[in-house]
């Protein structure tokens, strides 16, 4: 279903991007000439078939659906670095207080998965584009915060904290930080 959807979204932007940058300058210079060219006809096929697959993938995607939950990947990148969201690890002191460290990104997707998302948000259900994305940008955030604190000496990262902030359409700003610590 996903590659049936995917073929979808290509179908849709090639289509849209084709009736905007090159149906609308035709019709400007030709508007006496109510004859319609094949490519431009093919353009608005694709991008209302593109619409339909993308619906119609969606839809048989939702009724097959299982309630089953995909396993992400660990995001720590050094394992000998340890992760906290406490101030304290039990049976282990602190001995020296390293600094703040941060791991920052910002990721977007494409319109064909924003159009599937977009789809997704009329008929119902999880919105697996954006949850992969921001998955794939947590992920990448806090492995260059954990490489920080390895580069720095540090055991363990305490306070650990994310944020998440909308930059632009489906751009979303990512931000990890803590605070690397030596441990006994």
């Amino acid at each position: 279903m996903k590659t049936l959807r995917q073929m979808g979204s290509v179908a849709f932007v090639i289509g849209l991007f084709t009736a905007i940058f090159a149906g609308m300058p035709w019709y400007v210079m030709v508007a006496d000439n109510p004859v319609v060219p094949w490519w431009l006809r093919i353009a608005i096929f694709c991008l209302l078939g593109g619409i339909l697959v993308v619906i119609v993938a969606l839809a048989l995607e939702q009724m097959t659906h299982t309630a089953s939950v995909e396993s992400l990947p660990p995001a720590a990148s050094d394992p000998t670095v340890l992760l906290l969201n406490s101030d304290s690890l039990p049976g282990r002191d602190i001995t020296e207080i390293l600094g703040l460290v941060q791991g920052h990104t910002v990721f977007a997707i494409w319109l064909g998965k924003d159009l599937s998302a977009i789809v997704r948000l009329i008929l119902g259900g999880e919105l697996t584009e954006y949850t992969e994305m921001m998955g794939s940008a947590r992920s990448t955030a806090t492995k260059r915060m954990t490489a920080k604190a390895a580069n720095m000496g540090a055991d363990a990262i305490i306070n650990v904290r994310y944020m998440t902030t909308s930059v632009v359409g489906s751009a979303a700003e990512l931000l990890v930080y803590g605070t690397a610590v030596k441990l006994s």
